[in-house]
């Protein structure tokens, strides 16, 4: 059954990595809406296909493309009965029930503005969410005390909200989606604007930052097509086959492989709405699924080597790929050796669609990123702005000297002094550090904030974890620099210790001497402190400015 992709890729197959670089073109049509021009292509020409294999704990759905077209018509009419228009923003904290897929389609057809967000937040967070944006809708599970929250922001800010859940019950003063959208129409005609482009925004993610207030980024309705890099190109999805991306819809990586993409490519998406993250369970029903493309964060993987995986059946799985934080080399091995396949990394924020990867025409480097995908013209400054020599650390940054490229944010919304920080001199400066070898390949070193300076020393916190996590002990790990009277920064390693491990001055010896034989000796983190768990954002990323945060009260007390 034919994908999509061939409407948009002249030319879909590639010999190199060089021939990939070099010619790949993707045609953006003025016009294009994601949900007309895929998901209602495909319920026209290809209605059983199957776009959605939903599950929890209780029950399994199977979404086609009609059933998607049809849920997706109704909600329009639905949230167009409640004042919904184009350019606005309604604020979605759906976890991973399946009404996520279908209120996103439906607010792209009114061209409004979907803005995901964890189900997670506090009333401070959404209160802030709700007033920088403008929200006006906002559409929510029913557990968790989400809704409560949210009548509590509501009395705060003095609002009327309308008020929407996920919830199969009366509770005044909010509509019951899917009862909503079961009585609504489903005769939804595509609107006609006098205005009408595929430059305005179709989707506003708040960034998952440790401190301050969250950016809002914001992308475009092309924004989707830059996602055959990611999926096609780096996933590897199969036609007619199931994608997993592990990710909360809160999290911008779930439109990297929970959406657009995929199906764009031809493949269906496979999602668990799990409530607790049991490595085990996750993966065993993912295989009992059959997906054939899995992408998780490499912390997960760190998990899944753990378990006893070697009894689960893994044949129908082709590729498997990761992205958030550096892969270290024994998760690799292991993974490989449990289930003979091998993971490749890619590098990209909220920010961007997949921009540098281990892409199928290029060998691995273990560590290494890859090699930077076709729509983007990837340089590395140094602290003078001048280009970075072979193996000198500098600044990812994006030339845009020469055109806007397709996949890169549209700036912050409502906020052009922060988009003027970020973008400038003819560059997206990502704030990300890494230094590229002879062969073209990419490094990454970490947050430009997180590099650590200790006696002349640059460390990157990623080459210090690597080497603890080759540990038998450690479970995760983070590595931040806390001050030194004589060396400037020493390196500081907060550890989660695996399942029969406790701490001791013994264990923190041995894993110190460990690193010393692993690395070079002076990356050794000469402080150790033991946790439970370590703090991190909803999209699984290690908030090491929180950690150092914390470490500078107690070290000014």
């Amino acid at each position: 059954m034919a994908s999509l992709l061939d409407k948009f890729v002249p030319r879909t197959e590639f010999e190199s990595y060089e021939d990939f670089n070099e010619n790949l073109e993707i045609n953006v049509p003025e016009d294009f809406n994601f949900a007309y021009d895929i998901v209602d292509v495909y319920a026209r020409e290809h209605p059983d296909k199957v776009a959605l294999s939903w599950c929890d704990d209780n029950e399994d759905k199977v979404f086609t493309f009609k059933d998607l077209k049809i849920l997706s018509d109704k909600a329009a009419n639905f949230f167009q009965s409640l004042g919904v228009t184009k350019g606005e923003p309604v604020l979605l904290t759906l976890k991973s029930r399946y009404d996520f897929w279908y209120c996103m389609l439906a607010l792209h057809k009114l061209k409004a503005i979907a803005v995901p967000a964890t189900h997670m937040l506090k009333p401070e967070d959404i209160e802030y969410r709700i007033s920088a944006a403008n929200i006006k809708t906002v559409v929510t599970i029913r557990e968790d005390g989400v809704p409560e929250s949210y009548a509590e922001v509501e009395k705060t800010l003095g609002l009327n909200l309308n008020k929407v859940f996920v919830g199969n019950e009366d509770k005044e003063g909010w509509y019951d989606l899917r009862k909503e959208v079961e009585k609504a129409s489903d005769n939804f005609e595509r609107p006609v604007y006098e205005e009408d482009s595929v430059e305005d925004i179709s989707v506003i993610f708040f960034s998952s930052g440790s401190t301050g207030q969250p950016k809002m980024i914001q992308h475009s309705f092309g924004y989707p097509l830059a996602h055959i890099v990611t999926s096609y190109y780096w996933h590897q999805v199969v036609e007619d086959g199931l994608h997993y991306t592990i990710a909360d819809t809160g999290w911008g990586k779930a439109l990297w492989g929970e959406i657009y993409g995929p199906w764009i490519a031809g493949s269906g998406i496979y999602i668990y709405d799990y409530e607790r993250f049991h490595p085990f369970d996750v993966l065993s029903k993912a295989l009992n699924h059959k997906i054939t493309t899995l992408c998780c964060p490499p912390t997960m993987y760190r998990f899944f080597i753990k378990e006893d995986i070697d009894k689960l059946d893994f044949s129908s799985l082709k590729h498997v790929t990761t992205a958030g934080e550096p892969l270290n080399d024994e998760v690799y091995y292991k993974f490989k050796d449990l289930t003979g396949l091998s993971i490749r990394e890619s590098f990209g924020q909220t920010e961007t669609v997949a921009t540098i990867a281990n892409f199928p025409w290029i060998d691995i480097k273990l560590g290494s990123m890859g090699k930077p995908a076709p729509l983007f013209n990837i340089k590395l400054l140094n602290s003078e702005g001048k280009e970075c020599d072979v193996g000198e650390t500098g600044e990812l940054v994006f030339d845009i000297s020469d055109g806007y490229p397709l996949g890169l944010f549209k700036g912050y919304y409502n906020n052009q002094e922060k988009t003027d920080e970020t973008i400038y001199g003819g560059y997206y400066h990502t704030g990300d550090s890494a230094w590229i070898d002879e062969d073209g390949y990419y490094w990454y070193k970490g947050r430009i904030d997180d590099v650590i300076k200790s006696s002349g020393y640059k460390i990157g916190p990623f080459e210090v974890e690597s080497a603890l996590l080759s540990h038998s002990a450690i479970l995760d790990c983070a590595v931040t620099g806390i001050p030194h009277p004589i060396r400037g920064q020493i390196v500081k390693a907060t550890i989660v210790l695996a399942e029969g491990y406790t701490p001791s001055d013994e264990l923190t010896k041995d894993i110190q001497n460990h690193v010393k034989h692993v690395t070079a000796p002076y990356k050794y983190p000469r402080a150790i402190e033991y946790v439970d768990e370590l703090p991190k954002t909803i999209s699984g990323k290690i908030m090491r400015k929180k950690i150092r945060l914390d470490d500078a009260k107690k070290y000014n007390e």
